[in-house]
């Protein structure tokens, strides 16, 4: 059985998919039909972990470097605001209102759900057959029983010139190892989506 995932934001991600049998889904998603701005050119990243500053921090880096890598400027929230404790009122606001920021887009964990996967494997059974024993042999089925979680993360843009949520999408990220692994993954589901709403600079051709 798989350890469970310490509970911190992975976006998250997320994250797509990686070697191995982790993986990260859109499971839903929703933009704002009204919202006729254009692509966002410089975003301020929040990833929402109560738990675990580090986990954050990584997650914030690795979607401003993918962010980045798309032509789009993008500022971690980790530089501009405290690690811990609670913030100041009006201090998310003065943050990105001071870089320039005409999006904010906030990673927030959801739920990390345990589940248990039973499947049936074949065995070698008793019995003996003589010289055809290479030829043949007894098998029966023994159930697998497998446990993994599941982490689930609502992702969302807000627009700062109108204050208005733009776009949003809740992902589900199977059997995650840890934030560092599955970050660069998330990032690229959740920035593609963003692409196909046209709320990014599309890919280059």
């Amino acid at each position: 059985m798989r350890k469970s995932i310490t509970h911190t934001v992975t976006v998250l991600a997320t994250v797509v998919l990686l070697a191995g049998c982790a993986s990260t889904t859109l499971q839903s998603q929703w933009r704002d039909p009204g919202y006729t701005g254009g692509p966002f050119r410089k975003v301020f990243v929040i990833g929402l972990s109560a738990r675990d500053v580090t986990a954050r921090r990584i997650f914030e880096d690795v979607m401003v470097a993918k962010l980045m890598v798309v032509g789009v400027q993008a500022v971690p929230e980790w530089q501009h605001l405290p690690s811990d404790g609670p913030l100041p009122e009006g201090a998310v606001s003065a943050a990105v209102d001071g870089n320039g920021a005409d999006a904010v887009l906030i990673a927030r964990l959801v739920g990390i759900d345990t589940r248990i996967s039973v499947s049936p494997v074949a065995v070698p059974g008793p019995g003996w057959y003589g010289p055809y024993a290479g030829w043949y042999s007894g098998w029966y089925s023994a159930p697998q029983v497998t446990q993994y979680d599941v982490v689930i993360v609502e992702t969302s843009l807000y627009d700062t010139k109108t204050k208005r949520l733009v776009w949003s999408a809740t992902s589900q990220t199977v059997d995650p190892a840890s934030v560092q692994k599955e970050a660069p993954a998330f990032a690229d589901t959740i920035i593609g989506a963003l692409q196909k709403a046209g709320l990014l600079p599309a890919p280059k051709s």
